[in-house]
């Protein structure tokens, strides 16, 4: 469970980041502002990889 929270929040960040990112420099329009998108993106992406990175995987039954 903890490895798809992961990788939920890696996708999710990755996605608000470019998002954020084209705001700021592009011509990409959100009804966000694009330095919120961006802070949150670095923020739900390096959670995601913290928890892919170091988390054991709580579904298997048989890790002890």
């Amino acid at each position: 469970m903890i490895k798809i929270l992961g990788l939920i929040l890696t996708i999710a960040g990755g996605i608000a980041l470019i998002m954020g990112v084209l705001g700021v420099f592009g011509s990409f329009e959100t009804g966000l502002s694009p330095w919120a998108l961006m802070i949150l993106g670095v923020v739900f992406f390096f959670a995601g990889i913290g928890l892919l990175k170091y988390r054991k995987d709580t579904d298997n039954k048989d890790v002890e």
